[in-house]
């Protein structure tokens, strides 16, 4: 888009889209300006805010919300523009550099949508392909190792996933599921070796345990990987259907006029199961 022809040649809910993010552009250059909290700043004051809100998109859509979803990618979306602000301001970049980079690396790590390889067409049929191909042109560009881009501060098992799908990109990996079942209960025997539940009494080497526990649920996040689950939404979503059951037994206990410290476990256990069916 060279002008204004230009911008009137474009359909019209394209143009109301690039005139919404204009005006988030002018909203910030007013409030980096005028606001002093805003004018405060900087990159590394915004980091953890940011991570604040990318964790609250990630509840509204496990929770599958649509409207809180468009208000939290509203956030993020904010958030993206002032770190794109700050860096205009000390000349590193702007929002256009940034996005122009985007969709560079875009079209060149897809060359079966725009363009061959050394004059050699590159098919991508499937989603493993992409993938694959993904992780090739990365090592391509310099990357010295395929767990170059996993960051280092991402969850552990956030991070186990990545880390497998990063290697699967580069043909390392199981062929069957039932391979990778195999390999979780071998990791369940070496754990229940270490950590016997039949001999409580003997002495727990607590680090060999510790090392056997976390090869266990590597294997186990292989395995979901392999069946098509997200480990991390799946214990997300226990986690809460934990929370909401608790509650209950909470909820009941006030009802009733007890207290839980002065609970049985058999009694908490009876709105437990009432917590189930409703």
């Amino acid at each position: 888009m060279n002008d204004a022809t230009d911008f009137q040649q474009l359909a019209p809910r394209r143009q109301q889209q690039l005139m919404a993010f204009n005006r988030l552009l002018t909203i910030m250059d007013e409030l980096r300006e005028q606001c002093p909290w805003d004018r405060k700043q900087t990159l590394d004051s915004l980091r953890h805010l940011t991570i604040e809100e990318t964790y609250e998109l990630s509840d509204a859509i496990l929770n599958k919300d649509m409207v809180d979803i468009r208000k939290e990618l509203g956030d993020v979306q904010l958030h993206l523009i002032f770190y794109a602000k700050i860096a205009s301001e000390t000349g590193d970049f702007d929002i256009a550099d940034v996005l122009n980079g985007e969709c560079d690396k875009l079209i060149s790590r897809h060359p079966h949508i725009y363009g061959d390889i050394n004059g050699q067409r590159v098919v991508a049929d499937t989603e493993e392909q992409v993938k694959a191909n993904w992780e090739q042109l990365k090592l391509k560009e310099g990357n010295k190792s395929v767990f170059g881009g996993v960051p280092t501060s991402l969850p552990a098992l956030v991070k186990a996933m990545r880390i497998q799908e990063k290697a699967r990109g580069a043909g390392f990996d199981w062929d069957e599921k039932e391979q990778v079942w195999e390999k979780v209960e071998e990791e369940m025997q070496e754990f229940k070796a270490e950590f016997n539940i039949d001999t409580l009494e003997q002495a727990i080497d607590t680090q060999r345990a510790e090392g056997e526990f976390g090869d266990l649920l590597f294997s186990l996040v292989n395995y979901a990987r392999f069946i098509d689950i997200n480990p991390e939404t799946a214990l997300e979503r226990t986690n809460k259907k934990f929370i909401k059951r608790f509650q209950y037994i909470e909820e009941q206990a006030r009802a009733n006029g007890k207290a839980l410290s002065d609970m049985t476990l058999a009694e908490m256990d009876v709105y437990w199961n009432q917590a189930k069916t409703v």
